[in-house]
């Protein structure tokens, strides 16, 4: 089986929560955790520094393509961050768990 994080950063906990809240009501996500974050990047030209609340989505790899429509159906950036980390290594449980969790 092969499980991933997916990250993406929303501009206030309200839509970060509401984004969780979809994942997990559709069955998408085992569990998201977030927290606050400064992020400073480049858009249109200009440098920008914002607050921001980072979204860690832990899941299957089958469940990206779907993750990524979800958020951007919800998500208020033109062009939100979303991106899959491959889970290399994990402990038993807590990927047995994962999958016990996604099967619901």
């Amino acid at each position: 089986m092969s499980y991933i994080i997916v990250l993406t950063t929303t501009a206030d906990n309200e839509l970060a929560q509401k984004i969780a809240d979809r994942l997990l009501e559709k069955n998408l996500a085992a569990c998201v955790s977030f927290a606050p974050v400064f992020s400073t990047y480049r858009w249109q030209g200009e440098v920008q520094r914002e607050n921001e609340i980072e979204l860690c989505i832990k899941t299957k790899a089958k469940n990206y393509k779907k993750i990524e429509k979800t958020i951007k159906s919800l998500h208020e950036y033109e062009v939100p961050q979303i991106i899959a980390l491959k889970i290399k290594q994990g402990s038993r449980g807590y990927l047995a768990w994962i999958d016990k969790t996604l099967k619901g």
